[in-house]
């Protein structure tokens, strides 16, 4: 019997590949294709405060950049919240069983910890 494709997600749990983390790629792909395609900014003119083309587009794109980052950070950031509201409460902690021995309490310094 064939064992299950690494992608096909557990009965009831999210696809693996959802959309945000699609989209969170992509938000990471479009400024290094965009810096790997030099013949689009190579070039000289327009000026802008007198700083030639090339200088001044890979400058803005280093700001770009940074908004693209943060933004597939924050798609992972909200797509993983989701997965772990979906996920079944037995990830959850429990509660120590009642013939479970209690952790001891230590007590505090009679100096106030200044020793």
């Amino acid at each position: 019997m064939p064992s299950p494709s690494p992608q096909v997600p557990a009965s009831g749990a999210p696809p693996v590949a959802s959309a945000a983390r699609v989209l969170a790629g992509l938000c990471l792909l479009v400024p290094i294709v965009v810096m790997m395609w030099v013949p689009s900014y190579s070039k000289v003119t327009p000026k802008l405060g007198g700083m030639p083309f090339f200088y001044w587009y890979q400058l803005l794109w280093v700001l770009l950049s940074a908004l693209f980052t943060g933004t597939a950070y924050l798609l992972i950031r909200r797509d993983e919240a989701a997965r772990r509201a979906a996920a079944p409460s037995a990830a959850a902690p429990s509660a120590p069983a009642a013939d479970a021995p209690a952790a001891p309490v230590v007590p505090a310094p009679k100096d106030g910890g200044q020793a």
